[in-house]
């Protein structure tokens, strides 16, 4: 282990190059840091910066008031004690569930009509299923959190031996070693990392978004502190800030050595909670903040309890039918006291009492409260007790079904979909918005070396998919040709992108004469590597055979090529790691775009193989000799990069002693920095870079200078006095010091590196932006590298007109909300004009672009509303340098601006707030940690995963929650009715014609399992044919399918069932005797038969509503109707004392015809209606689902398969971003180029002298 830390310490003690002035200034370190002390000196053990950690002691924090929180994190909604009480406020929020409590509780009193039992026991069942499904989901979440708190981590237990110890355990003051690639456990204090000077790397993505590595560098005091057996006598005193949510700021002093000295410390030393130890073996550090004290969880928020539309509108549904239930209880009241006032004196055989509390003809107005009371009860029916419970089981099945989708795993994780609640299944098809954090959810955090331009020639091939897309849509051959000519002055002429197509290539032959092995001649001058390496290379996806295998040093210019090659390996900030499988180098840097700079140099011969603070040494391939040279350059210098700078450069002396400055930066940063003489490959490689970024790729342009000595020197001089200025004006003095160095340059080329999009990630776009949904981009990267992406995943096109709001250089630098407002709103309103006109005009996609200061800017009161006008009406949008609470405030305020779904969809803690904003939250559990998981409603391993979890699921689900939600309306009221009308038929007599047992059984047995099965099994169309026609998801946006008029519809339907059964009963049954030995039907015949009508037909219109059968539909639904009769035999066998009226009933009514045609008859009537309005609907006003539906069933997909993609493709409508657009774009564009060629040919041969003499010819006329 020793000799293994001496190796990496001696190979990279160079890691002072990395630390900044921000983290060591050159001189006068003695009197800064008496001054930050004397700061915070003043601060600590002031309100808000009272907290002390006893380092190594964590036994101390066990008592008060040092007594701080275990470091064991919950995000359940529940726990053992609260979960009682919560959990039954939850299920009594809803209505239906209230006024069965109600009924529940007047059960027990005498004005109830059915016994307690067939009340209570419903409700318990219902709730008691709600509340076993909310138990369930929180202990998944539990779990999960178990999984995060049994995470290990090395901890110190005395006597300097470190032993593994579980997160969850650890506790304010102890000393833990995390090692490389692992994430930190709690916010900590560095105290020496595996570096000498105590610097480490640390990965910040989860928290920000930011891709490159921030350095962290430990206190000089503590950096001896680098062995296990060092820690065995330390102690120390943090006196610090208390618990605060702020991530980049950190205030305390460190008191170590005995209290002698007092270290200020600054968030340089700070290890938050959640980032990740990179490119360094270990670090020690001292747990400051534990558990729901640590900075990220402050930042996080309770999780909102999300419904979903189809759920809130269904409270409405119940509302109405609540409505109706009153109205029935008000007519029945009045009916009641009308009869008792007029018919119910006269009819002697009552022998009505004065002390009938029902019917006292004495108190009409009383006995007609009763009986409104009495009414609520007996027609509860109407509100559907087990529609909430049926649904939380739909969803939990669904949400089984959504785990366990095989097409939905990625096996290169071993992760698949999850469903971390089911409230929201049916929501997922209904979104219209989607807000994409982009870093680790589109983009998979690679950089892959792609293309180059160098010398103004374009290296790596120049066709795209969207090029081949097109060429294969419009069946023509496109490639892209050069023709390039070896001489022996190794002068060569290019000629790019000379694209044409097969009927050009026949037209040209014909007419000029071309002879036919000119397709095998210029197909052997292409340059693109038709052979793909077996082992490919991670970060270098380039083929080109000029490039590859040393072909480079027969380029023209060769000197510039050679150069191009040097800038690429050696001016970084990359540390090379031996890999010992490969032989090659590994690379670690700041930034992944370094790392495959480096890969790629040393792909072409230039190898970065050493560093040390003052030297870089590569091993390069000598063209003259043909053999790889170890070269040494002399580090002089090192400009490094900052967002404002936009570049970055090294100034190296070769062996010869000639100085170079070696530059690479943004292309137009680096184009006005050239000599005139350096700008002669400056219009070729324009063009490059803008076929680079149409292809989504991030660029930087490399350049260079020779310098003399003598200017070098004076140049340094003045350099090196800049950086030892303290104070206000040092950066200041340092970017002039830069700019006097960085000019008169050469330009050498360009390169291009792709931000490796996630698989499958441009299609899914294109699927989604096909279903009708609109997608932003909100990120917290720049607005170039946001554009970039933007292109690579479709989501920008060329021919998109872009609209760019950023704050202009006069508002930004005048610092005035009142300036900047009026800028941003001036920028805001021009653009909506400018749309208004183009929209007029021509059919043009628009795409919004906003930066972070002007996007503040745009999100307040006052300039929002202006800021969503533009945005909802432009295709797409993209918001750059977005902070984590902009991400939630725009999420908010789309979803309330527009009324639209929205969906948030984020990788890291930096999207926790935009998650829990929108309607529906997505996690991708991918390598960034849980945060964005654990807040989040789905979770997916990959971004591509969306589009099968809203196309097929979401799609499936809303339909199946919809179609549920209506049945039981039309089959409860269908039931419920039938109560109401005998109450009129019996003059509100208030007798019930059901047996109480067959009230409970409706809805809890004999109707629960064929609309569970619907909920779970129904699919309009199969999850091929939802990708293949993915505008039927517009169904669900349009919420066509649970509109109010077909809640209207169904209630009408169940309204017409109800009165079809009642009065076929009622008028077939009561005139004449229903058995042979002439036995007329009483009550409990009458209710029986009634009854065995009701469940044939609410069954039977169940089997009309479903379109795809299983074989457990089916027996759910025949079974539903046989257990009826065999719940009636049973019932009606035991003693009379328990089966009451409904004793051998069976027996009496089974053997009769009547029973039998009765049934049928009414069966058949009552779901007329409905057939007919199906058979109109299909025949004449067919959905989209509907002609599928038919094609299918007629076999015309596999038949006429002609006819099936033209269906497909007429399903398509316009779309104005995504993979389709681009290539539709592209398809027009070539079209026109095209018909340009031929037009070009037609005039060169009309115009050419051997026409003109043939057509002047007495034979042409």
């Amino acid at each position: 282990m020793s000799s293994r830390r001496e190796k990496t310490k001696g190979r990279i003690k160079w890691s002072n190059l990395y630390s900044f002035s921000c983290f060591k200034p050159p001189v006068a370190a003695s009197e800064t840091q008496t001054s930050t002390t004397s700061t915070t000196n003043k601060l600590v053990g002031q309100p808000g910066f009272s907290r002390v950690v006893f380092c190594n002691e964590p036994q101390l924090h066990n008592t008060k008031p040092f007594k701080y929180p275990n470091n064991y994190i919950s995000t359940t909604k529940y726990n053992f004690i609260t979960f009682l009480p919560k959990a039954l406020f939850e299920q009594f929020r809803r209505v239906a569930n209230l006024y069965f409590l109600l009924a529940a509780v007047l059960s027990v009193s005498s004005l109830a009509p059915f016994s307690p039992a067939s009340l209570i026991a419903p409700l318990a069942f219902v709730v008691g299923i709600s509340m076993l499904k909310e138990a369930v989901e929180d202990w998944q979440r539990f779990l999960q959190d178990l999984s995060v708190n049994n995470r290990i981590v090395k901890t110190h237990a005395g006597e300097g031996v470190f032993i593994e110890k579980l997160w969850k355990e650890l506790r304010v003051g102890d000393v833990v070693k995390v090692e490389k690639d692992n994430y930190f456990p709690s916010d900590l204090l560095l105290l020496s990392s595996s570096y000498e000077d105590g610097v480490c790397y640390v990965e910040t993505m989860n928290l920000d978004g930011e891709t490159n590595l921030k350095i962290k560098r430990c206190l000089e005091s503590t950096q001896g502190l680098n062995e296990d057996k060092s820690f065995k006598n330390f102690i120390a005193t943090i006196l610090c800030e208390d618990p605060n949510p702020s991530l980049y700021t950190f205030i305390g002093n460190l008191e170590f050595e005995k209290k002698s000295s007092s270290y200020p410390l600054c968030p340089s030393q700070l290890l938050l909670r959640d980032s990740k130890l990179r490119n360094t073996d270990y670090v020690y550090g001292v747990l400051i903040f534990s558990g729901q004290d640590t900075k990220v969880l402050r930042n996080s928020t309770i999780s909102p309890s999300k419904r979903s539309r189809v759920e809130k509108k269904m409270d409405r549904v119940i509302y109405l039918l609540f409505s109706m239930l009153l109205f029935i209880s008000f007519v029945s009241a009045i009916g009641c006291v009308s009869s008792l006032k007029s018919d119910m004196v006269k009819w002697w055989y009552l022998q009505l009492q004065d002390d009938d509390i029902y019917f006292n003809p004495s108190k009409p107005l009383f006995s007609g409260i009763v009986q409104f009371i009495r009414a609520l009860i007996l027609y509860g029916y109407l509100i559907p007790i087990s529609l909430y419970v049926s649904i939380e089981v739909v969803k939990v099945l669904q949400a089984m079904f959504i785990n366990k989708d095989i097409e939905m795993y990625d096996e290169a994780s071993q992760k698949s979909v999850r469903a971390r609640t089911s409230n929201l299944n049916e929501e997922l098809g209904q979104v219209e918005m989607i807000l994409s954090d982009k870093t680790g959810t589109l983009t998979c955090n690679q950089m892959e070396f792609r293309k180059c331009s160098i010398a103004g020639i374009s290296y790596g091939g120049n066709i795209s998919e969207i090029d081949l897309a097109a060429s294969r849509r419009m069946n023509i051959d496109v490639e892209a040709y050069r023709f390039s000519i070896d001489a022996s002055t190794n002068q060569s002429f290019d000629q790019e992108m000379f694209e044409f197509s097969v009927a050009d290539i026949s037209t040209q032959k014909t007419v000029l004469g071309i002879q036919d092995d000119v397709d095998n001649v210029i197909a052997g001058y292409s340059r693109i590597s038709s052979d793909v390496k077996e082992g490919s290379v991670k970060g270098f996806n380039f083929r080109d055979d000029r490039m590859m295998n040393k072909n480079w040093i027969r380029a023209a210019n060769l000197s510039d090529v050679t150069m191009y090659f040097k800038v690429m390996a050696l001016c970084h900030t990359g540390i090379p790691v031996e890999d010992d499988q490969t032989g090659k180098m590994k690379y670690e840097a700041e930034s992944p775009e370094e790392v495959a700079f480096l890969i790629a140099s040393q792909e072409f011969g230039f190898q970065f193989c050493q560093r040390s603070q003052s030297t870089m040494v590569l091993k390069e391939f000598d063209p003259s000799s043909k053999k790889d040279v170890e070269r040494e350059y002399k580090l002089l210098n090192l400009l490094e990069f900052s967002s404002s700078r936009k570049r970055m450069s090294v100034i190296v002396s070769d062996e010869d002693g000639q100085i170079f400055l070696l530059c690479k930066g943004a292309d137009s940063i680096i184009f006005d920095r050239l000599t005139e003489v350096g700008r002669s490959y400056q219009q070729a490689t324009a063009l490059h870079l803008s076929s680079y970024a149409e292809d989504g790729f991030r660029t930087l342009a490399f350049a260079y200078r020779k310098i003399e000595r003598s200017e070098y020197e004076k140049w340094n001089s003045t350099f090196t006095q800049a950086k030892t200025t303290i104070g206000t004006e040092r950066d200041k003095l340092l970017e002039e010091a830069s700019e006097m160095i960085e000019k008169d340059l050469m330009l050498l080329g360009v390169a291009a590196v792709e931000d490796k999009l996630q698989k499958g990630v441009p299609e899914c776009i294109d699927k989604l932006a096909q279903a009708g949904l609109k997608i932003w981009l909100l990120t917290g990267d720049k607005k170039e590298t946001a554009i970039n992406i933007g292109f690579a995943c479709s989501l920008l096109r060329k021919d998109m007109k872009q609209f760019h709001i950023c704050l202009s250089k006069d508002a930004e630098s005048s610092n005035q909300l009142k300036v900047m407002k009026e800028d941003v709103l001036c920028q805001l309103e021009t653009s909506y004009m400018a749309m208004s006109r183009e929209r007029n005009k021509v059919a043009v996609p628009f795409a919004l672009v906003i930066e972070g200061k002007a996007l503040d800017i745009a999100l307040r009161c006052e300039v929002k509303d202006q800021f969503l006008r533009l945005a909802v009406e432009c295709a797409s949008v993209i918001c750059c340098r977005a902070s984590p609470k902009q991400k939630a405030l725009i999420t908010r305020l789309v979803k309330e601006y527009t009324g639209r779904i929205t969906l948030a969809i984020g990788d890291g803690a930096n999207d926790v707030g935009m998650i829990q904003e929108a309607d529906i939250g997505v996690g991708i559990s991918g390598m960034e940690g849980m945060q964005a998981v654990m807040a989040s409603d789905f979770s997916l391993p990959q971004f591509r995963f969306l589009e099968r979890l809203l196309i097929v699921h979401g799609h499936w689900c809303y339909k199946r929650i919809s179609k549920m939600v209506l049945y039981f309306v039309y089959k409860n009221v269908a039931f419920g009715l039938t109560l109401f009308y005998y109450e009129l038929y019996t003059k509100f007599s208030g007798q019930v014609i059901y047996d109480d047992w067959y009230m409970v059984m409706f809805n809890v047995m004999l109707t629960s399992l064929p609309v569970i099965s619907l909920g779970v099994f129904e699919q309009d169309v199969s999850s091929e044919v939802c990708l293949q026609f993915p505008a039927l998801y517009r169904q669900g946006q349009m919420n066509i399918y649970f509109s109010w008029s077909r809640i209207i519809g169904w209630i009408l339907n169940g309204v017409v069932a109800s009165l079809t059964i009642f009065l076929a009963n009622i008028y077939i049954l009561s005139p004449a005797a229903f058995h042979s030995s002439g036995e007329t039907a009483d009550i409990q015949h009458l209710g029986a038969i009634m009854y065995t009508c009701i469940i044939w037909t609410v069954n039977c219109q169940m089997a009309l509503i479903i379109t795809h059968f299983t074989w457990i539909q089916h027996l759910f639904i025949w079974g539903s109707i046989a257990l009826w009769y065999i719940f009636l035999y049973v019932y009606g066998s035991f003693p009379p004392s328990w089966s009451n009226g409904a004793f051998l009933v069976l027996e009496a009514i089974a053997p009769a015809p009547i029973y039998w045609l009765v049934t049928m008859l009414v069966v058949i009537v009552s779901i007329l209606p409905y057939f007919i309005h199906i058979a109109i609907q299909n025949s004449f006003y067919p959905m989209d689902d509907h002609v599928i539906q038919e094609m299918k069933r007629y076999k015309k997909d596999v038949r006429e398969n002609d006819v099936w993609l033209r269906e497909q493709r007429n399903s398509q409508r316009s779309i104005q971003y995504g993979l389709s657009a681009r290539v539709d774009a592209r398809v027009r564009s070539f079209k026109e180029q095209m018909q340009l060629n031929r037009r070009l040919i037609y005039r060169s041969i009309t115009n050419s002298p051997i026409y003109k003499s043939l057509t002047g010819s007495p034979m042409f006329h």
